[in-house]
């Protein structure tokens, strides 16, 4: 099932931000070349808000407490055997796109 979100430009390049689809909060992030991935907006550790992270071109760290997570995989990369659910994201006629 694939639903629309939002518009691409109402998440500044670097950043993300979280929507509510079909009563989960997913978190959109828009990487610094354009693309889009999207993952569960909830750190599975104490519950972090993830669209406020810091990212790069691949992972999202909580900004609670540090964990990374892997925005292709939603993988948690520092090693502590959590994870989130990754979510296929495309941009269609500049609306963000979820394919849940």
């Amino acid at each position: 099932m694939s639903i629309d979100v939002g518009r691409v430009e109402e998440i500044p390049v670097g950043e993300g931000r979280t929507f509510a689809v079909d009563g989960t909060q997913v978190a959109v992030f828009r990487l610094c070349d354009g693309s889009l991935r999207a993952i569960d907006a909830i750190c599975p550790h104490r519950g972090g808000p993830l669209a406020d992270g810091l990212t790069d071109d691949c992972v999202v760290v909580c900004p609670l407490h540090g964990h990374t997570f892997d925005m292709s995989t939603g993988g948690e990369a520092s090693g502590a055997g959590l994870s989130v659910r990754s979510y296929p994201v495309e941009a269609v006629d500049g609306t963000i796109r979820l394919t849940l």
